[in-house]
This record gives structure tokens, C-alpha cells and sequence, in this order.
């Protein structure tokens, strides 16, 4: 009898230790809130539509013009993606050129996105410019707002544009600054 209850006591406490591990754990799932992934197409002030892209390549050379065609010669980039967005709002249609360029260094980022920002220095195809895309009406996005971002390795630029005759400043900056988080929707 002794033996019995000896042995009903350890089969309790295994119960209760595995009650515990099981219940302690269910309460931190509930706790725990589950992580969710923001869509950078429809996450910021404007949804936009992606019409063209992500092209990705290595030879941001082949795909720049003006100066930054010979800055790239010396600071050859590790990739390149490229990608076109709409975006409609009040009647008013943009079209947004993306460009993500990862360098070896973040100081050769940080150097890319200096001479990018300098108005008459060239800059990445967007790919209506270099042709990869046909898109009827399209404006000429080099042309419009401008926005640019370095973090670590990476710069994102951005160009926007109207079509047809729309006019709105501070439309197009609010554009072209929200546009920076499309980077996250291109590999």
C-alpha cells in the first residue's frame, strides 16, 4: 500500500509540473501579440500599383546616365532594382520610379547619394527612360519630384511625376517623400 500511494504521488506531481509547463506556455502565446507584415504598397499616405518591375541587376553602370554613369565606373554597385508605381488621388495620377542600389559600403552609399542629389549630375534609369518599359503617356519622372534615402548599404531614390497636365506641388513632394517605403516591396 505503501508502494501504491508512493507512486500516485509521483504520477500527481508529473501531472501538476506538466499542467504547469503546458498552461504557462499557453498564456505567453496569448500574451504574446503576432508579429504582422505591413504592405508597403498600401502602409503609408498613398496605395500605389506597381506597373512595371522590380528589375534587378548588377551593373548599375549600364543602367545610370550622365555623371553617375563615370561614378559608378569607380564604385561599381553590388545591384540595382527598378520599378515603376501609380498612384491616384483627387483625380490626380503619378507615376513613381523606384530605384533601390545597394553598394559594398555604406560610405560608398552615403557617396552615391551625394552626387544623386546634385541637380545636372544624371542619375539611375528609371525604366521608361532607358526604354525597358513602354508606357504610353507616361511623363518623364526625371523631370518631377525628387526624394532620395541612404540606410547602410542601400540609397532609394524616387522620381514622380503627373500625367497629363496636373500640376500640384506639395502634392508631388507628399508623393515622392511617402514613395521612399516602396524600397521594401523591391528584393
Amino acid at each position: 500500500m505503501v508502494q501504491g500511494a508512493g507512486l500516485l504521488a509521483v504520477a500527481l506531481v508529473a501531472g501538476l509540473v506538466w499542467w504547469f509547463i503546458r498552461s504557462g506556455s499557453d498564456e505567453t502565446a496569448a500574451i504574446e501579440p503576432t508579429p504582422t507584415q505591413e504592405d508597403p504598397l498600401t502602409s503609408g499616405a498613398f496605395d500605389y500599383t506597381t506597373v512595371a518591375g522590380p528589375e534587378v541587376s548588377d551593373d548599375c553602370e549600364a543602367n545610370s546616365y550622365g555623371d553617375v554613369v563615370d561614378w559608378f565606373a569607380d564604385h561599381p554597385c553590388e545591384r540595382v532594382s527598378r520599378a515603376l508605381y501609380t498612384t491616384e488621388t483627387d483625380g490626380a495620377r503619378a507615376l513613381v520610379s523606384v530605384v533601390v542600389v545597394t553598394m559594398p559600403q555604406a560610405s560608398d552609399a552615403q557617396q552615391l547619394k551625394a552626387v544623386t542629389d546634385t541637380e545636372g549630375t544624371g542619375n539611375v534609369n528609371d525604366l521608361v527612360r532607358d526604354e525597358s518599359v513602354s508606357l504610353p503617356g507616361a511623363p518623364n519622372v526625371a523631370q518631377g519630384e525628387y526624394a532620395s534615402r541612404a540606410e547602410d548599404k542601400k540609397v532609394t531614390i524616387v522620381e514622380a511625376a503627373f500625367f497629363g497636365e496636373h500640376t500640384d506641388d506639395e502634392l508631388i513632394a507628399r508623393i515622392g517623400d511617402d514613395a521612399l517605403r516602396l524600397a521594401e516591396a523591391q528584393p
